[in-house]
C-alpha cells in the first residue's frame, strides 16, 4: 500500500471515524482504523460491533492494499502536521510509514484480515432531509431519550416516516419523566416506515454533521437507508451504520393532552431567567417548582425550601382559559426552553394530573411536554 494525500482531507477522515473507538482489552483490533488504498481512493473505517463508520478520503493510490493503526495515536499524529502533502507507506514489516516534509514516522499495526465486517445496506431509494433541518431536529429530541437500560425500547429515538403524515419524519424521544416530538420535511422515500434508533447512535450521527467540512454545507441533504434491523446515514463522503433496536415504542400520542384549560405566552428569555431564580429555593432531590396561573394576575413561579427559605416571582404574561396550578422539576423546563429558539414559548396546562405542554409560539412541528410532581 503507498498513497499521498492532503493533511486536511486525512485529518478529517480521521477525526469523523476515529472517535467511535475505546480501548477493548478482549478485541484489540477493534482499537484500530481500518484503512483501504483501492483505485478509488482511501477508506477509512472503524467500529465498535454495534456502529459502523466509513469515510471516503481524496487521495492519489500508487499502491493498493489494506491494513490497521491505533485510531487515536494516527488521528492525533496527522492532526499535528502541517497541512502539506502527506505520504503513506505500508512497509514489509507491517509498520505504516507517514512522512510529511520533516516529519518521518512510523505506527505498527495489525493485519487487515481481522478486523470485523461491517454491515452494507443496498443503497437504494433513500430518504432525504437537510443537513440543517436534521442537526436541529436530533438536538430537540436526543435530550429527553432515557439513558436506563431496564427500557430499551426508549434507549433510542423513535424514527417515524410518512406514517403520520406524508412526506414527513417524526421524530420522538422519552425517558418516561418527559417527551419531545419533532417533524421535519422528508423526501424521496415515500415508503411508511417506523424504528427505533439508538441514542449513541445519533448521538455520532450528530458529532460528524456538526464536523462537515465546507463541501457538505447545510443545504445538502442527509441519505438514510433502512434495512430489517439496521440504519444507514450518509453525507460529505461519511457514512454511518448502525443496528436498531428491537422492541415497541410506548404509543406516545395518547399522553399529549389534545385541548388544554389554560394557555400563556412568555417571552423565552424571560422564562428561562425566573425559572433559574426562583428555581435556587427548590428542594434539593426533587428540584420542584410550582407554577401557578391566574386570569387576574398572569403567571407566578413559587419555590419552598424549609432548610433554606423561599422565593416567588410574578411574570406578565398573554393569557388565556381557567385558573391553574402544576408542579415540574425545573431542570426540564430549563432542558425544553434551552431547546426552543423561537422567541416566545406557549405553555398549556389541562390540571396539575396532565402532562405540561411547551411550544415555541406559532410552530406545531416541536412539542415538549413534562410530567407533573405529584404532590
Amino acid at each position: 500500500m503507498k498513497l499521498t494525500c492532503i493533511q486536511e482531507n486525512l485529518n478529517f477522515g480521521l477525526q469523523s471515524t476515529g472517535h467511535l473507538v475505546n480501548k477493548n482489552v478482549n478485541l484489540p483490533i477493534l482499537n484500530n482504523v481500518l484503512v483501504e488504498a483501492t483505485t478509488g481512493g482511501l477508506k477509512l473505517s472503524s467500529t465498535n460491533l454495534e456502529i459502523g463508520i466509513s469515510c471516503q478520503v481524496r487521495c492519489k493510490v500508487e499502491v493498493e492494499g489494506s491494513f490497521t493503526v491505533d485510531a487515536k495515536l494516527l488521528s492525533d499524529y496527522v492532526n499535528l502536521l502541517p497541512n502539506e502533502q502527506i505520504n503513506i507507506d505500508l512497509e514489509k514489516d507491517n509498520n505504516l510509514k507517514i512522512s510529511c516534509r520533516n516529519s518521518n514516522t512510523k505506527i505498527k499495526g495489525i493485519a487487515a484480515d481481522d478486523f470485523p465486517v461491517i454491515p452494507v445496506i443496498e443503497k437504494v431509494n433513500p430518504y432525504k432531509i437537510k443537513i440543517k433541518d436534521f442537526k436541529k431536529a436530533l438536538a430537540q429530541v436526543i435530550f429527553a431519550v432515557s439513558v436506563s437500560e431496564t427500557r430499551p425500547e426508549i434507549s433510542g429515538v423513535l424514527m417515524s416516516f410518512n406514517k403520520l403524515e406524508k412526506n414527513k419524519l417524526f421524530m420522538v424521544g422519552t425517558d418516561s419523566y418527559r417527551l419531545t416530538e419533532k417533524n421535519l420535511p422528508v423526501e424521496g422515500n415515500d415508503e411508511e416506515k417506523e424504528v427505533i434508533v439508538p441514542m449513541k447512535t445519533l448521538q455520532e450521527t450528530l458529532r460528524i454533521l456538526n464536523g462537515l467540512k465546507d463541501q457538505a454545507t447545510a443545504e445538502e441533504d442527509l441519505e438514510i437507508y433502512l434495512s430489517e434491523n439496521q440504519i444507514l446515514f450518509t453525507c460529505g463522503g461519511v457514512e454511518l451504520i448502525s443496528r436498531l433496536i428491537e422492541g415497541q415504542f410506548p404509543d406516545y400520542k395518547q399522553i399529549i393532552p389534545t385541548e388544554t384549560k389554560t394557555r400563556a405566552v412568555i417571552a423565552t428569555s424571560e422564562l428561562t431567567k425566573a425559572i433559574k431564580t426562583v428555581a435556587l429555593f427548590s428542594k434539593t432531590g426533587i428540584f420542584d417548582i410550582n407554577l401557578i396561573f391566574d386570569p387576574s394576575k398572569g403567571m407566578t413561579m413559587r419555590a419552598t425550601n424549609t432548610q433554606v427559605g423561599e422565593s416567588k416571582s410574578d411574570l406578565e404574561v398573554a393569557y388565556e382559559g381557567d385558573a391553574n396550578e402544576t408542579t415540574l422539576n425545573y431542570r426540564y423546563i430549563l432542558d425544553g426552553l434551552s431547546n426552543i429558539t423561537a422567541d416566545e414559548v406557549e405553555l398549556g396546562l389541562v390540571d396539575s394530573n396532565i402532562p405540561f405542554i411547551m411550544k415555541p409560539k406559532g410552530d406545531d412541528s416541536y412539542t415538549y411536554i413534562i410530567m407533573p410532581i405529584k404532590q
